[in-house]
């Protein structure tokens, strides 16, 4: 594991401000449906997948850096920021399958996917759904290790949570929501480490096609229970991939117990952990940020996939448990009783 730095400021400072010519959306229909993306740079491809609720916006400081080194594409989901909401399937594997399709669409055989939240579990169905187009992953905070998750998102699964989320666009509702954030921050409880990015997310709901496109994403990956999805029975299918975790110390949204868990089961990753941070350290500290994702991507060898390879360890199955933490063995038994798809 890695060694930890020393404590970093709550909130580093802003990169430099970028132009609206780097930051332009641009649209592909595919299978009928409208599919926003931001595309900058050149080199090889870098494809970053937001989280539930957010957008290609998420990444809107980042990409004019990141884009020195590489091709960078940024989708909004199906569902989300300016592509299209139809009433249609939002599971992982679904969106593993639009960003494959994306990709082939831009002329890109194989990338690095980097994913938060959400994303990450998406860009981990990627890599295993599409393996030979796979060349490193990057997961920020990544949803799909065990079943922990906000109390906040397994309410909003329940019946009648599209009225609460209607609720919040009342008049007066985005003050006080406003005022909640803003006192948590004050007192500097873990979901006030990301209280900018809580109000962002309210305000991407702004109609009830919005509203019903979260909620059918939300449902696919999380109940009442918690995260209805999981990827460690299949971590291990990561060996030879050169895969990188990140994660905020602070993050009230997935834990960072779930970092180390997958850390584990993820023969040869690299876990980095940014103190302070909650669930956006691409926000909270981005120059460290864009510095680990370019060394990373500067200092390791694409994964080379091999059918014969991927066949063996399909066959030799999930190593023995009985190796791992007692935490991940608990994990382990967890997702056996969620879904694998």
């Amino acid at each position: 594991m890695e060694d930890v730095p020393a404590r970093r400021p709550a909130r580093a400072a802003r990169l430099r401000p970028v132009g609206d010519e780097e930051l332009t959306l641009q649209y592909r229909v595919v299978h009928g449906y409208r599919r926003a993306f931001r595309m900058a740079g050149e080199g090889p491809a870098l494809v970053l997948i937001h989280g539930i609720g957010d957008s290609s916006a998420t990444w809107a400081e980042l990409i004019p850096h990141l884009a020195r080194t590489h091709t960078v594409i940024a989708p909004d989901l199906l569902g989300h920021g300016a592509s299209d909401k139809p009433r249609a399937d939002y599971s992982v594997a679904a969106y593993a399958n639009g960003v494959r399709d994306l990709l082939t669409t831009l002329g890109i055989e194989s990338a690095t996917l980097l994913g938060h939240s959400l994303g990450g579990g998406v860009a981990m169905q990627f890599a295993y759904q599409f393996p030979e187009r796979t060349e490193r992953l990057v997961l920020v905070s990544a949803g799909g290790v065990g079943r922990e998750v906000n109390p906040v998102l397994r309410l909003v699964t329940l019946p009648g949570s599209h009225l609460a989320l209607s609720a919040l666009r009342l008049p007066g509702m985005r003050l006080q929501v406003g005022l909640a954030v803003g006192l948590m921050r004050l007192l500097d409880t873990d979901l006030g480490q990301d209280a900018p990015e809580l109000l962002t997310l309210v305000d991407a709901l702004p109609d009830e096609t919005a509203r019903n496109a979260f909620i059918r994403t939300l449902r696919a990956v999380v109940d009442w229970r918690g995260q209805v999805v999981t990827m460690l029975d299949r971590c291990y299918l990561t060996e030879g991939m050169p895969t990188m975790l990140l994660w905020g110390d602070r993050d009230s949204v997935v834990p960072v117990r779930h970092a180390y868990g997958a850390h584990e089961a993820m023969p040869g990753s690299r876990l980095e952990i940014f103190e302070g941070a909650g669930h956006f350290p691409f926000h909270t500290d981005p120059a460290r940020f864009l510095a680990l994702v370019a060394e990373f991507t500067g200092t390791t060898t694409p994964a080379h996939w091999s059918r014969e390879h991927w066949r063996d360890l399909l066959c030799e199955g999930r190593p023995d448990t009985t190796a791992h933490s007692g935490a991940l063995e608990r994990d382990l038994r967890e997702a056996s009783e969620r879904s694998a798809t």
